[in-house]
């Protein structure tokens, strides 16, 4: 079975221009699921029935696994069932009788205005690297944009004239996203002041955010900036990097931004469903940033 998977896997890669990590992800979900099946006896996707997948699911529920990673096992489970349906390697779609884990409404945690002014005043602009972590800061939440955007962010992307950044998201796909004064101010500092005495020629190729040895940031380095500001803030909640993405999304709709242009700036998208957005025009958008986000 492990066959139709490598061959589905492929597909995905060379028609839907999905990034690594949600390769990697459905990579996972897809082998772990065949591992189970061979382990029950099954050798060949026909054979397997809606009860089959219900056990998987329900030995994933006695380990442990969060509804939200069950639901993402669901969505890698279905997109492979239909491709094998579809180019009839079976004839009937077992998924199709098996009720899709539910996933909880909670709305994660914001930080007021207030808490994020104060994390944004701790990093000491005076040095290179705390120049650096302002910028980060700052970008984080004038753009709302993903870790993982971020740390891919050229100087190319930047269109400060324009008041815009451009970021590849999931699946590569590309967005303009509108950021404010503030984030411009910080990060043409750090541009001008601090990048060039991070930069070496042979690791930095173009990236905006450098750390200590010239290389592109990671993840685990931005982790560490807004982990160290929050704790030094002297704020009480937990504080992650994609709190800033959710901070900037509430505090814009709570100003009274249209939910559409939160959308658009945010590039949301989620792989087990089709969200089709509004097309808006980037002047709007732009507006809707500038008149609604705190720092816009």
């Amino acid at each position: 079975m492990n066959s139709f998977v490598k061959e589905y896997l492929g597909l995905l890669k060379l028609e839907k221009n999905l990034s690594d990590n949600t390769l990697n992800a459905y990579s996972n979900d897809l082998y772990a699921f065949m591992r189970y099946m061979e382990e029950t006896g099954i050798n060949d996707p026909s054979e397997i029935l809606p009860v089959h997948i219900r056990n998987f699911f329900k030995l994933l529920s006695d380990m442990g696994l969060s509804v939200r990673s069950a639901a993402r096992y669901y969505s890698s489970i279905k997109g492979f069932f239909l491709y094998l349906l579809k180019n009839e390697y079976i004839k009937r779609n077992p998924v199709d009788r098996v009720e899709p884990p539910k996933l909880e409404k909670n709305l994660p945690d914001a930080l007021s205005v207030a808490d994020v002014n104060k994390i944004l005043d701790v990093p000491d602009v005076s040095t290179e690297l705390g120049l650096r972590d302002k910028a980060v800061l700052e970008v984080l939440y004038a753009c709302g944009i993903r870790v993982s955007e971020l740390i891919n962010l050229k100087t190319s992307d930047l269109f400060f004239a324009d008041d815009l950044i451009r970021v590849f998201g999931k699946g590569s796909k590309e967005r303009l996203v509108p950021i404010g004064s503030s984030a411009v101010e910080w990060t043409t500092k750090y541009l001008k002041e601090s990048r060039p005495l991070l930069e070496k020629k042979l690791k930095s190729m173009n990236f905006v955010f450098l750390n200590a040895r010239g290389s592109r940031i990671s993840r685990m380095g931005i982790w560490k900036i807004v982990h160290f500001c929050s704790q030094a803030s002297g704020i009480e909640k937990e504080v992650h990097p994609h709190t800033f993405r959710h901070s900037f999304a509430t505090h814009l709709l709570e100003g009274g931004a249209d939910l559409r242009a939160v959308q658009e700036m945010l590039g949301h998208a989620d792989i087990s469903t089709t969200q089709i957005y509004t097309h808006l025009d980037k002047d709007y958008i732009k507006q809707m940033h500038r008149d609604f986000h705190p720092r816009g």
